[in-house]
């Protein structure tokens, strides 16, 4: 039995049991959607993203995620929740735009921004996992520290590694398509999609009953425990991180205290 690969030279989020990235930052997920000012969440994006850009290994896609998805999101949810609060719930001292009878005021695009960051929040704490973790740890996690049963876990550990041999197959496909010649355009672009339904249906049901027939050959499911060749320990400095997460959210709960004194 081998554990996970100790971070050594990646970032220590890599380093971590799955779980104790799961579960540190729930109760302040939970708590931030009692919240309705705006410093709160600010609070928490700041807190996601510094754990982030300390503790994890920032590729392409994590600056983009962080700089570009998040704050596109915050923008979008300000607009649509200011356009969608009613306007005699909220005071009219500031008007930010008049169009004929229809006016926005300023505690709308307010009560917008606090629910757009009160979101973004959330979502930046789950990123704080879900950048960090594979699919296959944390089945595995599951199975070893919360005793999920093995037969659901690798289950879904064969499903993960179902995603990347669909990457490659489409890829395959769309080659083929390429090499018989295709129309351009954006028509011709849906139509080649729809197409790629069926021969990739196809080769996943192939895949499939070669999965089931390996995993049957191997016995699995015969016995009610099962070893695993690769562990997934809960050490002590998975219980320091969620220690000190749970204890940064509560000091800033406590010193911002979003409900009123």
């Amino acid at each position: 039995m081998t554990a996970i690969p100790a971070a050594g030279s990646a970032r220590f989020l890599h380093g971590l049991n799955p779980l104790a990235k799961l579960l540190a930052p729930v109760p302040a997920m939970l708590m931030l959607i009692f919240v309705r000012d705006l410093a709160t969440p600010l609070a928490f994006i700041v807190l996601a993203y510094a754990l982030v850009l300390v503790g994890a290994r920032v590729t392409a896609r994590t600056v983009v995620m962080l700089f570009a998805v998040v704050p596109a999101l915050v923008a979008i949810m300000t607009v649509g929740f200011a356009l969608w609060t009613d306007p005699a719930g909220v005071a009219h001292d500031v008007v930010v735009l008049r169009l004929g009878g229809w006016t926005l005021y300023g505690a709308a695009v307010q009560v917008g921004l606090a629910t757009g960051l009160r979101l973004a929040a959330i979502v930046a704490l789950a990123l704080v996992a879900g950048l960090t973790t594979t699919g296959q740890d944390l089945a595995r996690s599951l199975v070893q520290q919360l005793r999920v049963p093995y037969r659901v876990g690798y289950t879904a550990i064969a499903a993960f590694r179902f995603v990347p041999r669909f990457r490659h197959e489409l890829e395959i496909i769309r080659q083929a398509h390429r090499v018989r010649g295709q129309a351009r355009g954006p028509l011709a672009a849906l139509g080649r999609g729809f197409g790629y339904i069926v021969p990739l249906l196809a080769g996943a049901i192939r895949h499939a009953e070669r999965v089931a027939l390996a995993m049957d050959a191997r016995a699995f499911g015969a016995y009610p425990d099962r070893t695993e060749r690769h562990d997934v320990p809960f050490r002590t400095r998975d219980t320091v991180f969620v220690a000190l997460v749970l204890a940064v959210s509560a000091a800033l709960f406590a010193l911002l205290w979003p409900w009123g004194r």
